[in-house]
Protein backbone atom coordinates (compact mmCIF):
# COMPACT_ATOMS: atom_id res chain seq x y z
CA UNK A 1 0.00 0.00 0.00
CA UNK A 2 1.47 3.39 -1.02
CA UNK A 3 2.25 6.09 1.49
CA UNK A 4 -0.11 9.06 1.30
CA UNK A 5 1.36 12.54 1.52
CA UNK A 6 0.64 14.11 4.88
CA UNK A 7 -2.38 16.36 5.05
CA UNK A 8 -2.16 20.00 5.97
CA UNK A 9 -3.34 20.97 9.44
CA UNK A 10 -6.66 22.40 8.28
CA UNK A 11 -7.42 19.39 6.10
CA UNK A 12 -6.63 16.95 8.90
CA UNK A 13 -8.65 18.96 11.43
CA UNK A 14 -11.67 19.18 9.11
CA UNK A 15 -11.59 15.46 8.36
CA UNK A 16 -11.21 14.71 12.07
CA UNK A 17 -14.35 16.76 12.78
CA UNK A 18 -16.23 14.67 10.21
CA UNK A 19 -14.94 11.42 11.71
CA UNK A 20 -16.09 12.50 15.18
CA UNK A 21 -19.51 13.48 13.82
CA UNK A 22 -19.88 10.10 12.13
CA UNK A 23 -18.93 8.25 15.32
CA UNK A 24 -21.27 10.36 17.44
CA UNK A 25 -24.15 9.86 15.00
CA UNK A 26 -23.84 6.09 15.30
CA UNK A 27 -25.57 3.84 12.84
CA UNK A 28 -22.35 2.17 11.71
CA UNK A 29 -21.39 -1.41 12.29
CA UNK A 30 -18.47 -2.36 14.51
CA UNK A 31 -16.02 -2.73 11.62
CA UNK A 32 -16.83 0.73 10.24
CA UNK A 33 -16.69 2.27 13.72
CA UNK A 34 -13.23 0.78 14.27
CA UNK A 35 -12.09 2.07 10.88
CA UNK A 36 -13.36 5.55 11.74
CA UNK A 37 -11.71 5.42 15.17
CA UNK A 38 -8.35 4.42 13.66
CA UNK A 39 -8.60 7.18 11.07
CA UNK A 40 -9.45 9.66 13.82
CA UNK A 41 -6.38 8.61 15.79
CA UNK A 42 -4.21 9.06 12.70
CA UNK A 43 -5.70 12.50 12.01
CA UNK A 44 -5.18 13.55 15.63
CA UNK A 45 -1.49 12.57 15.37
CA UNK A 46 -1.13 14.61 12.17
CA UNK A 47 -2.69 17.66 13.87
CA UNK A 48 -0.44 17.21 16.88
CA UNK A 49 2.68 17.09 14.68
CA UNK A 50 1.61 20.33 12.96
CA UNK A 51 0.96 22.02 16.31
CA UNK A 52 4.25 20.80 17.78
CA UNK A 53 6.11 22.14 14.75
CA UNK A 54 4.37 25.48 15.04
CA UNK A 55 5.21 25.63 18.76
CA UNK A 56 8.90 25.01 18.06
CA UNK A 57 8.95 27.71 15.38
CA UNK A 58 7.14 30.18 17.64
CA UNK A 59 9.51 29.48 20.55
CA UNK A 60 12.48 30.07 18.24
CA UNK A 61 11.10 33.41 17.06
CA UNK A 62 10.29 34.50 20.61
CA UNK A 63 13.79 33.54 21.75
CA UNK A 64 15.30 35.64 18.94
CA UNK A 65 13.17 38.64 19.93
CA UNK A 66 13.81 38.35 23.68
CA UNK A 67 16.56 40.82 24.68
CA UNK A 68 17.17 38.86 27.89
CA UNK A 69 18.50 35.94 25.84
CA UNK A 70 21.04 38.24 24.14
CA UNK A 71 22.57 39.58 27.36
CA UNK A 72 25.13 37.68 29.41
CA UNK A 73 23.13 36.54 32.46
CA UNK A 74 26.15 36.93 34.77
CA UNK A 75 28.74 39.25 33.21
CA UNK A 76 31.11 39.03 36.22
CA UNK A 77 30.68 35.72 38.08
CA UNK A 78 33.32 36.71 40.69
CA UNK A 79 31.59 39.94 41.73
CA UNK A 80 29.38 39.87 44.81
Amino acid sequence: MGEQPELGYEQARDELVEVVRALEAGGTDLEESLRLWERGEELARICERWLDGARVRLDAVLAEDDPATDADPDPDPDAD
